[in-house]
């Protein structure tokens, strides 16, 4: 262990419900990297990391040390106890783990404030007291335990029954984005923006006409947009009545072509779409790209199925936001007429940004 950290533990509370968010936080991608990763990566170097859970299965794999619920449904209180329980040192630093920005610097600046007065140190952000970003002495369990049994689980009840020291962030370095917490899809999207989703289908679907109307809807309500187009041949380009024009035309804040060999910004240079998706949103960061066909990427989509050209969907359900087709027989969830922008948008909002 780092020797500024000799009496120090941290703990990653992973046991919530994440009922608003609709699936678990912590599992949830920035970067290519779970939340939960990027926590146990960057506090791991203090110490191995003691991570609470509600279930056994989910968690093993991020660290050697995952303890579990004995008191069940009843907060962070109990996540706290169990790895004040666990820990080999005098002091756990706590955190939960849908705050995917605690990183070793704020733990190290935290741990300056441990004296021989205090038993907890809780970080104030300039709004509120952040109970699952402090610092816990074991010294605590027997109020912890004690608070259990009478039916008091808020994490408050800690500092206002202990000798608490108030670490006041606005006097630190630190932003007060450091103890962000994703709560809602909205939160997630303000972190992973921009979002990316395919308008996908057969040749002749109406992915083109799709993508125009749904650049109007987002324009309308204040996003700005970029798309990427896949196209099969090698003569790209910009002029007039092509797709990329169309989407310039619509409002799209950039318009980009791909193939195997090439892509359309200015440049005529290949590059894979992941990178293009980067190269566009570090340097004109729109908070939306929609990519025209891609049917086999990683990305969410919005699947067309026109009777004319076919009456099948072709995309991955596991990904699937929704269908605009102008089949009446198709049963499958979220489903809309092709003429359906509105109700089309709105589902592609849900998707990603719901509260």
């Amino acid at each position: 262990m780092n020797n500024k950290f000799s009496n120090l533990s941290i703990g990653i509370l992973a046991g919530g419900k994440s009922t608003r968010m609709g699936q678990n936080k912590a599992l949830l991608q920035i970067n290519n990297q779970t939340i939960i990763e990027r926590l146990t990566s960057e506090l791991g170097g203090i110490d191995t990391p003691i991570i609470s859970c509600a279930e056994k299965g989910i968690y093993e794999q991020y660290s050697d040390r995952v303890v579990y619920d004995q008191n069940n449904d009843i907060g962070p209180i109990e996540g706290i106890r169990q790895v004040l329980i666990h820990s080999d040192n005098e002091y756990v630093f706590v955190c939960a783990a849908d705050m995917p920005f605690i990183n070793k610097e704020l733990v190290e600046y935290m741990s300056g404030f441990i004296n021989s007065e205090n038993d907890c140190y809780i970080l104030h952000d300039g709004k509120r007291m952040q109970p699952l970003c402090a610092i816990y002495s074991k010294k605590l369990l027997p109020l912890i335990e004690q608070l259990i049994s009478e039916g008091k689980y808020r994490p408050a009840e800690i500092i206002d029954n202990s000798n608490a020291k108030i670490i006041e962030l606005k006097f630190s370095k630190f932003d007060e984005k450091i103890v962000k917490n994703i709560n809602t899809k909205a939160d997630y999207f303000e972190v992973v923006k921009p979002i990316v989703f395919a308008v996908s289908g057969y040749k002749n679907s109406g992915k083109t006409f799709m993508i125009e109307k749904l650049i109007n809807e987002f324009i309308n309500d204040s996003y700005s947009v970029a798309t990427i187009k896949h196209d099969g041949h090698d003569a790209i380009e910009d002029a007039k009545d092509t797709d990329t024009y169309k989407f310039t035309k619509a409002g799209a804040k950039v318009s980009a072509a791909l193939t195997d060999t090439r892509y359309f910004i200015n440049d005529k240079q290949s590059i894979d779409l992941d990178d293009l998706i980067d190269k566009i949103s570090s340097e004109d960061s729109p908070d939306i790209i929609i990519l025209e066909g891609f049917k086999n990427s990683k990305y969410p989509k919005v699947e067309m199925i026109r009777k004319e050209v076919s009456d099948k969907s072709i995309v991955d359900k596991s990904n699937l936001i929704c269908i605009a087709t102008d089949l009446d027989s198709l049963e499958d969830e979220n489903v809309f007429n092709i003429n359906d922008i509105s109700g089309i948008f709105l589902c592609i909002k849900d998707y990603f940004m719901s509260e």
